[in-house]
């Protein structure tokens, strides 16, 4: 019975956000009220409840994506990422032209949500498709799986961090290890799958044709783009290799470890970014102080979305489902990285959008991680996989690929949901195989 409620109200969940488009949150907490009292909780514990899973998610995760929206939007409105696109186009030439735009959307993608990388970069693809007259998706494709890996596999992107933080993983190893995993993903959905769709063409709108790009002054260096685009990355992933490589009580690995924590990491990323992109390309504060505003004010949406998912994981962590669901898996014989990855598809295809799907998942499969002892790094990254797959015309991603290039509903179902669903399946693959050495 316990697991009948769950199911019931997920399909609830389901109902309210695709069938009757309720906002999400409002959604979140409704179905875990009615999840709640269904399993017999008092009305009041209910509620405390909610309001104690809200506060342990976003008490972790806010800062995190608050400084990395604020980063992502500095290296828009600076041009950076306009100069990585265009510096990587340069160095590779027109023959390689598909590994630059992957570099591209996984540079610009890791600090970036994926709605504002895809916005910033699409009319850059274009303008690249026209200059050397390559097919359209087979110079854009290669760029979109690279910004659909970094946002599903990757933080500081909202779903795996908040993910990482359900099930207590370490964010710099879920971070290198989501940088192996996502290397032949994006290889085999990006330019080998793009090779085989030449033949569907794509004519984008007019006014996406002739986009207005920043001219060569206005811009900043190459190594400046870079480096701020990626210095959360580096600062992250140097605490992550120092903890494997530096002696527990050494005063260096304490050091590195305080610059490397997430918040820290951002929070000095920013700070540079303000710096080089704003303050020293002869931009003044209160103009800086702008773009950050428009970052945060921007997310809103998004915080509490994985604010409700995590009222849901607390409801069913105190009603004592999550231990009944835990129990029930013991005896299974199937990987518990399947069988999460298997949940986070379930409800992406139901739901469409994958943060709402991997942050669900991860409330009904985090129980499978205590009685498992899998490593909860590559938990994530299993729900992000599967948070990605087949997605369709319930997923807001289907149309803004749909609407940018100009394509049916069956186009897009060929190129875009069978690259979404690549994706997902390498990612799987990628898992299961760190987990042998791991």
């Amino acid at each position: 019975m316990p697991l009948l409620i769950v199911i019931l109200g997920i399909l609830l969940l389901f109902l309210l956000i695709a069938q009757f488009k309720l906002n999400a949150f409002i959604s979140f907490i409704i179905v875990s009220l009615v999840v709640g009292v269904a399993e017999g909780m008092d009305f009041i514990k209910v509620l405390d409840s909610i309001q104690a899973g809200v506060g342990k998610t976003l008490g972790s995760l806010i800062m995190i994506l608050g400084f990395g929206a604020m980063l992502g939007k500095l290296v828009a409105d600076s041009g950076a990422a306009q100069r990585i696109t265009t510096k990587l186009i340069d160095k590779f030439g027109k023959k390689n032209i598909q590994w630059a735009v992957v570099l591209t959307g996984f540079i610009v993608g890791i600090p970036m949500f994926y709605t504002v990388g895809f916005v910033i970069l699409i009319p850059l693809v274009f303008t690249v498709a026209a200059a050397t007259g390559l097919p359209l998706l087979y110079v854009g494709l290669p760029m979109l799986a690279s910004l659909s890996v970094t946002h599903g596999y990757l933080p500081p992107h909202p779903a795996p961090t908040g993910i990482a933080i359900m099930f207590n993983a370490d964010i710099g190893k879920t971070l290198l290890y989501g940088l192996v995993v996502a290397v032949p993903a994006i290889v085999v959905a990006g330019p080998l799958f793009s090779r085989t769709i030449k033949n569907i063409k794509a004519t984008p709108l007019p006014e996406f044709v002739n986009p207005k790009v920043l001219s060569e002054d206005e811009m900043p260096s190459s190594a400046t783009s870079i480096l701020t685009a990626l210095f959360p990355v580096i600062l992250i992933g140097i605490s992550a290799l120092a903890n494997l490589l530096l002696p527990e009580e050494s005063i260096l690995l304490k050091i590195i470890s305080t610059i490397g924590n997430p918040v820290i990491a951002m929070l000095l990323s920013v700070l540079l970014a303000i710096f080089t992109l704003g303050l020293n390309r002869g931009r003044t504060m209160k103009e800086v102080m702008d773009s950050v505003s428009h970052a945060v004010a921007g997310i809103t949406m998004v915080l509490l979305i994985i604010a409700g998912a995590g009222g849901l994981k607390e409801v069913l962590i105190d009603s004592g489902v999550s231990q009944y669901i835990g129990d029930l898996m013991k005896g299974s014989t199937i990987s518990p990285l399947l069988l999460a990855w298997l949940i986070a598809t379930v409800i992406r295809v139901c739901v469409g959008s994958a943060t709402v799907a991997g942050l669900t998942a991860a409330g009904i499969a985090l129980p499978l991680l205590s009685s498992s002892g899998v490593s909860p790094e590559l938990m994530v990254l299993a729900i992000g996989s599967g948070s990605l797959m087949l997605s369709h015309v319930n997923d807001g991603g289907f149309w803004l690929y749909k609407e940018y290039f100009n394509l049916s509903v069956k186009d897009t179902l060929r190129t875009w949901t069978v690259m979404e669903t690549t994706v997902g399946v390498m990612g799987l693959l990628g898992v299961l195989v760190l987990d042998i050495f791991i």
